[in-house]
């Protein structure tokens, strides 16, 4: 039985998409004429009279408002607006306030960050990214890149490969934050994207700079021998070429980098790698991590946590070190024994490395921003550490010989260079902004905080309205007269100037995210009531005089119980219209108030403080989608609110006309 109704529900809801959008021929087409309800009944003089139907106010005004398509077009945004602003979390990435990422800021909307281009996904010799973009080199030399290629607003696309560069046969490339290298088979070395660092050319501006290493002349002339590297791999703005004697070849910012002067001119490295921060290498002995500061690395550990490690050479108790991978803060390395263990600055949680088979180790190790992904001598890939886009949850692959991670995606592919999986983040479906947090996850918390301040204080100004206005309205006299005077005094108080007012004296005191949230709240429900109490009075002026608050009186009921039993439910429609109304402009209101910089502040998002982010001529120009979705979303809700309670006023007046 309850199947049944369930199915004639879904079927109704069927019926009428499909009338509302395509119009009453498609309904009897593909659902069939429906039939008629029957009309009640209705006699005169005992002999049934068909002339009339009864149908009950509720029913009138449901029909009413169905009439009109627009008003339940925002019906449907409203309610889907809700859902994705309070449900859609719970299947989202979970979003954190304080999560931002440099390599990521001002990143246009995209979901093709793992869009391997179709010519290199049988033929791969090697990926690398640290950023937005990635790189590709096929096995017969070939160089693809994928992602983002816009380098902020330097007007750089790093997609667009140099022809020199698509007419070499390549035997190396590299990614950094905004830069490409590559080394032809012949040794001749190539750049491209940014280069104002001198990442990759030697100009007078990175000569006259002291706090720029230029490109080697080895590698800028060619002379190195291909065949001898055994690295190539960039940092943030800063690259470096391994040879296979331990020489290594260094360049870049230094002050991205302070140790990497401590690197220039190094004969004695057997691997090498950047964090964020800091330049590091494997020295020729491979027990020690070199970065030119002491003490740093000298702590070792089997798990990725907080805390001291073990001393490296207690730790190692005479393993070797083959292989060093970095993340931004930690270091992975690869012991002689297939096992792995972690050195660094450690700021995430506990991390476990996974539990292998009996007789599995590890074979290889790479590394993204947050994560590690290795690959084991059984063929099975595992990925751990941070997992924010869930680089580090590993598919199950069967039959992997390469592993390579990007800085939040992570690739496996077979012998021959077929790409058998990949998995972490595709993309930002609204970009991000000028911290590198993404606009989709802050539009949808944003929207939880701003619908719940105008929701709260749409309930504050209620409570206190309409029982200022019922009170006024039905006792009079005196009554009347103080608490509209009341009503006036709040009315009078200029909302902006009184929030930019309190906002400066409230700039000495240390106030929590959630207390100035309560404090809006409480604040646009205290100043926003009068509005509420005039409706409510007029109405209870109106309502007072009719046959049932006579008769109430004449049957002794008390003064209170007639006010808020008799008076309200019949005037509750009114206030049904102006609450749906207030909602609206509680939220403009706070929109406003974040806007100007009194509202809720950074990081904890609202749509007001997220389009004040994006209210500069840059983001507006150049980052139009910092503004143009959360705009959109905002005045696409506030209208369709409105329209609601437009139409709510329309169909619950009687003197309304259906064509009104």
């Amino acid at each position: 039985m309850e199947k049944k109704k369930r199915e004639n529900v879904f079927r109704v809801l069927a019926r009428w998409f499909v009338r509302f959008f395509f119009g009453l021929k498609y309904e009897e087409k593909w659902f069939g004429k429906k039939e008629q309800p029957k009309k009640e009944i209705v006699f005169k003089n005992g002999v049934p009279d068909d002339s009339e139907l009864i149908v009950s106010p509720t029913r009138q005004i449901f029909n009413r408002f169905i009439e009109r398509k627009f008003a339940v077009f925002s019906v449907f945004v409203v309610l889907v607006m809700f859902a994705v602003v309070f449900i859609a979390p719970n299947f989202m990435t979970k979003y954190y306030d304080a999560y931002t990422e440099t390599t990521q800021k001002d990143l246009p909307p995209t979901m093709a960050l793992m869009s391997v281009p179709g010519a290199l996904k049988n033929n791969i010799k090697m990926i690398d990214s640290f950023g937005s973009f990635s790189v590709g080199l096929s096995n017969d030399g070939k160089v693809y890149v994928w992602g983002i290629g816009q380098i902020g607003a330097t007007g750089i696309n790093i997609k667009e490969i140099p022809e020199e560069v698509k007419n070499a046969k390549i035997a190396y490339v590299a990614a950094g934050q905004d830069h490409i290298i590559a080394i032809g088979e012949d040794g001749t070395f190539y750049g491209w994207g940014s280069n104002r660092f001198g990442q990759y050319a030697v100009t007078d501006a990175v000569l006259e700079n002291p706090n720029l290493e230029p490109v080697p002349d080895a590698v800028l002339n060619g002379e190195i021998d291909v065949s001898h590297i055994k690295r190539v791999t960039c940092g943030y703005q800063a690259s470096a070429i391994l040879m296979d004697d331990g020489t290594l070849y260094i360049w870049g910012n230094k002050q991205a980098y302070a140790n990497l002067t401590s690197f220039i001119g190094k004969t004695n490295i057997t691997d090498v790698d950047f964090t964020l921060n800091y330049v590091v290498g494997l020295d020729k002995k491979q027990t020690s991590i070199y970065s030119g500061t002491r003490g740093l690395y000298n702590m070792a550990r089997e798990k990725i946590t907080t805390g001291k490690g073990v001393k490296m050479s207690e730790f190692l108790n005479g393993r070797k070190i083959t292989e060093v991978r970095a993340t931004s803060t930690s270091i992975c390395m690869l012991l002689s024994d297939g096992s792995i263990a972690f050195t660094g600055d450690f700021q995430s949680d506990v991390v476990e490395v996974p539990t292998l088979e009996e007789g599995e180790y590890f074979v290889d190790i790479e590394s993204g921003t947050y994560h590690y992904t290795g690959l084991t001598n059984f063929g099975h890939v595992y990925s751990f550490g941070g997992d924010h886009y869930h680089q580090a949850t590993a598919p199950t692959v069967e039959g992997a010989k390469k592993v390579f991670a990007g800085a939040f995606q992570s690739y496996a592919v077979d012998g021959s260079g077929k790409l058998l999986d990949k998995w972490g983040l595709r993309g930002y479906l609204f970009g991000t902004d000028d911290r590198g947090a993404d606009i989709a996850s802050r539009v949808v918390a944003g929207g939880q905080i701003t619908m719940t301040v105008g929701a709260v204080a749409v309930i504050i100004e209620i409570v206190i309205g309409v029982s200022i206005g019922l009170l006024a309205g039905f006792f009079g006299g005196p009554v009347d007269i103080f608490l509209m005077r009341v009503a006036e005094v709040f009315s009078s108080i200029p909302l902006y100037p009184f929030m930019l007012i309190l906002s400066s004296l409230l700039a000495q005191v240390s106030l929590t995210t959630d207390q100035r949230l309560y404090m809006i709240m409480v604040i646009l429900g205290i100043l926003g009531w009068p509005g509420f109490a005039y409706i409510t009075r007029a109405q209870v002026l109106v309502a007072r005089e009719s046959e049932y608050v006579t008769a109430a009186q004449a049957m002794g009921v008390k003064e209170s119980r007639i006010a808020f039993k008799h008076i309200l439910p019949n005037i509750i429609s009114v206030i049904l219209v102006n609450m749906t109304l207030s909602f609206a402009a509680s939220m403009q209101t706070e929109t406003s108030l974040s806007f100007l910089g009194f509202g809720v502040n950074y990081p904890q998002p609202s749509w007001g403080n997220m389009l004040s982010r994006a209210s500069n001529a840059t983001a507006a120009i150049n980052f139009w989608w910092q503004w143009v979705f959360t705009s959109t979303i905002l005045v696409l809700t506030t209208v369709c609110i409105n329209t609601i309670g437009d139409t709510l006023r329309d169909v619950m007046d009687p003197k309304s006309t259906n064509d009104k």
